[in-house]
């Protein structure tokens, strides 16, 4: 049987109350996965509200593209 895969919240409303590190999302002060010893943050806590647009910039992405010309 197949499980459903978590959805990722672009903006959870505590993200400093989960360790986001693997797809187990444990509580920050009960991690179970032994991902390591301090929790892995969530991208907007590092890159603020926008993160979801960075590295996102449109433009050519193969060689050979209209503006390589």
């Amino acid at each position: 049987m197949m499980q459903a895969k978590r959805k990722y919240p672009p903006r959870p409303g505590h993200p400093e109350r989960i360790c986001w590190g693997c797809e187990h999302l444990c509580p920050a002060d009960d991690m179970r996965c032994g991902n390591g010893t301090e929790r892995a943050q969530h991208p907007i806590e590092l890159w603020g509200e926008d993160w979801m647009s960075i590295g996102c910039e449109e433009g050519p992405t193969e060689p050979g593209s209209a503006t390589d010309e």
